[in-house]
């Protein structure tokens, strides 16, 4: 019988073949996988890639974590912090021009020239501040818009004064009006605009505080998995081979945990300094700068009960209102916002301002409640003289004024501030200096440390060559 082959297939040639089906190449990989581990060299090798890519993850994560957490207290000292002091000035600053200009309008006339002097400068230090403001509020988009209004408002509050003034210097009767037009924009545009800035970035500031002081926990977790890993694997090889010390592993192993002990540790200080800088820092200079500002509301509203003749007492509400929040309802006690102030300060050399501050405070409140007793009397001289000095009806001059009391208690905070912004800006300071080594220390010794595990395991492949 003779063979015939199947059409179109030339004579000679094998036959079909059976083709098998191609795996996958994750299925491949996984049979390598199984394949390796079946050896002693084969499950080194995965032990060794293993630690390294984990020893190495350690160090990438610290880095990036403890990087973002400088970044944040480098932007507590020199950004947010700043700017949460410039917002606060912008608003003293507006404040204080208020309350002078209307403390000048007392006097009648012609204003002196150191009250013009004060006000120009208040102005000029509001204009410049906001400047600022727009130039390094880049990001935020309510804080711009603070900013522009307060731009376009402070041109037509300055037009109004201007106009006040002059009317004011011929004795018209209309500069009160306009006195008064000024201050309304004052404190129900200008004022709310710059204090929604102030909380803007005094939020700004407590977030930075908040991303700086995170616990870096994935840092910690990965560096105590490396750790935990790279003794695993040395008692492995004791077990195998009953030799105490792998060199490589062991500088691993020493190397990852110098650099969790110095995460730990760096992060800790750092952490604890930043929360000092904070309590016995920020957080005064924030209470003592809303005293200030309330400080100044009142002045501005004692004059302007004056200036009002008769038609103030909305204001004398708003200043007895200001003095409870600032001092408590005792007049003679130490409450509010001060109190508050003292509390917060962490030696006798930052309560001192604060102390003197109450003292000035007290007395205020007692000439202020003579000087209403005054006016209310009919004495509108006597009462001008004790607001701001000058002969009273009896042609007697006038010094112990609620006008000295103001400019204490203004001067007493402001030297407050001023020491609290110094212990704040040597705390973060150090906080700050706490993480500066961290990132590239972290990384360098966790390269270090993958390299000793690398080795470490080469030594002991190459015991099967």
């Amino acid at each position: 019988m003779t063979y015939t082959p199947t059409q179109g297939t030339r004579p000679g040639a094998p036959g079909p073949r059976a083709v098998g089906v191609r795996r996958r190449a994750w299925a491949e990989n996984a049979h390598r996988i199984r394949t390796a581990t079946t050896t002693e060299p084969g499950r080194l090798r995965l032990i060794g890639a293993a630690l390294s890519v984990l020893v190495v993850a350690f160090g990438a994560v610290t880095a990036w974590q403890i990087t973002d957490r400088a970044t944040a207290a480098d932007h507590v000292v020199h950004h947010s912090a700043p700017l949460s002091a410039d917002a606060a000035e912008i608003y003293r600053s507006l404040a204080d021009a208020d309350a002078t200009i209307t403390g000048g309008f007392l006097v009648g006339g012609a204003q002196p020239r150191d009250v013009t002097d004060r006000y120009q400068q208040d102005i000029a230090t509001a204009a410049r501040l906001i400047t600022q403001a727009a130039a390094s509020s880049e990001g935020s988009g309510e804080a711009a818009a603070q900013i522009a209004s307060l731009n376009r408002q402070l041109a037509d509050y300055t037009d109004k004064v201007a106009t006040a003034r002059a009317d004011n210097r011929l004795g018209y009767p209309l500069g009160g009006a306009y006195l008064r037009y000024s201050d309304t924009e004052m404190q129900s545009g200008m004022l709310p605009a710059a204090n929604r800035l102030y909380l803007i970035e005094t939020e700004r500031l407590n977030r930075d505080y908040a991303d700086a002081k995170a616990l870096p926990w994935a840092a910690w977790v990965l560096g105590a998995l490396a750790l935990v890993a790279l003794v695993w694997a040395q008692r492995r090889h004791y077990r195998r081979t009953h030799r105490v010390f792998n060199q490589g592993m062991l500088a691993a192993s020493g190397a990852c945990a110098v650099v969790l002990l110095w995460v730990v540790a760096g992060h800790t200080l750092a952490r604890g300094q930043l929360s000092d800088s904070y309590t016995h820092g920020a957080k005064s200079m924030q209470v003592l700068n809303t005293a200030r500002i309330g400080v100044l509301q009142a002045r501005g509203d004692e004059n302007l009960t004056l200036v009002a003749r008769g038609s103030g007492g909305q204001y004398e509400a708003n200043f007895e209102d200001e003095m409870r929040k600032l001092a408590g309802q005792d007049p003679q006690g130490v409450g509010g916002q001060l109190a508050q102030a003292l509390a917060l300060a962490d030696n006798e050399a930052g309560r001192a301002p604060v102390n003197a501050a109450i003292d000035s405070m007290r007395i205020w409140r007692a000439r202020h409640t003579a000087a209403r007793a005054s006016d209310n009397g009919g004495d509108y001289t006597t009462a001008v003289a004790e607001v701001i000095g000058g002969e009273n009806s009896s042609h007697q001059v006038v010094t112990d004024t609620t006008e000295v009391c103001f400019d204490k208690v203004d001067t007493s905070l402001g030297q407050a501030i001023a020491r609290e912004q110094t212990e704040f800006r040597q705390a973060a300071d150090n906080g700050r200096g706490s993480l500066s080594l961290l990132p590239a220390g972290a990384a360098l010794l966790a390269v270090l440390a993958a390299a000793g595990a690398a080795l470490g395991i080469a030594r002991r492949l190459s015991e099967y060559r």
